[in-house]
């Protein structure tokens, strides 16, 4: 997941701009690929196994690599980075049984309708009303994801389909209530992202350890293989680590905005790999609904930026 870092004040230099876009797309690109990694490596019965060992490996490397900022905290802020782990504890149990009932495309297009949730959610909690095209939009995306999950002809959407959106809901609340909750706005995003993992492996791990579960850990990484232990540090180091730092470096050399836009190549970069290196097909109707899907996103996210600009001229104000 994503972490709020500070802003910074202007955009690098054109000429140098591709040097900070080139890891930020890379983090796209990873992000795209994990729905196909965790397919591969993840069944029904091993989810919250695969849950603990992923971010089991690269938690000690954010204790220390942050440990003078994490002794730091405040209570409040140990206690609102623990609720928020609570919360990502949620998004990640949804997105990964999720992916083991759908397609990699299908995950990773329909959870890109947090972008255009988190809005609407905003927007209902502030009482603000948000601009026509960007409600045009999200029916747009809506419709999109309905054409999606009718790739095959016209079913019920399957269990994954509906765990996916839920994973989106939940990614909106996270969003939402990181903004809210006061005691984290001021956290230093590292031991923020490293208390809110932390909650979320602790949840995993006693969830693990309830009767009917699924498998151990241990069990699961002695039956891994070599192609497994690929997919799983491919998830734990690149989707996580890499990802987590490379957002703190690119947003403090260039805007939030321009990180942000680049990192909602995602749903592009999953649909790119799981019918590229997954072998899945859409059919005519699930291609038509992922070009619904990626333009209403797009759509979306250019009004509410759009709406952000006038309100900074003195306008009506719009959704953040």
């Amino acid at each position: 997941m994503s972490a709020a870092v500070a802003p910074a004040p202007a955009l690098v230099p054109s000429r140098g701009a591709w040097l900070t876009d080139l890891p930020v797309l890379a983090v796209a690109a990873v992000w795209g690929a994990s729905y196909l990694a965790a397919k591969g490596i993840t069944t029904t019965h091993t989810v919250i196994a695969v849950l603990v060992l992923r971010f089991a490996i690269v938690l000690p490397v954010l204790v220390v690599a942050g440990w003078r900022r994490l002794r730091a905290l405040t209570g409040a802020q140990w206690r609102g980075a623990g609720l928020l782990g609570l919360v990502l504890s949620g998004i990640f149990l949804l997105e990964t049984y999720g992916v083991v009932h759908t397609s990699a495309t299908n995950a990773g297009l329909i959870i890109s309708l947090t972008m255009i949730f988190t809005p609407l959610a905003e927007a209902a909690v502030t009482r603000v009303r948000p601009p026509a095209s960007f409600v045009a939009a999200a029916g747009l995306s809506v419709a999109g994801v309905v054409l999606l999950t009718q790739g095959g002809g016209f079913t019920s959407p399957s269990a994954g389909d509906l765990l996916m959106l839920l994973a989106a809901l939940a990614r909106t609340v996270h969003v939402l209530a990181m903004a809210r909750i006061k005691a984290v706005r001021s956290a230093d995003s590292l031991s923020l992202t490293t208390v809110q993992l932390g909650s979320a492996v602790a949840v995993f791990a006693v969830l693990v350890a309830l009767p009917g579960t699924g498998a151990s850990p241990w069990s699961v990484a002695a039956d891994f293989g070599p192609r497994e232990w690929a997919g799983l540090v491919f998830l734990s180091v690149f989707c996580t680590l890499f990802a987590f730092f490379v957002q703190m470096w690119s947003v403090r050399r260039t805007s939030p905005s321009r990180v942000s836009l680049l990192l909602g190549t995602e749903p592009l970069w999953a649909a790119a790999v799981g019918i590229g290196l997954g072998g899945e097909r859409l059919g005519v109707l699930g291609v038509a609904g992922a070009v619904l899907v990626l333009a209403g996103t797009a759509w979306g996210r250019r009004s509410v930026d759009g709406g952000d600009r006038s309100g900074a001229r003195g306008g009506s104000p719009a959704p953040s």
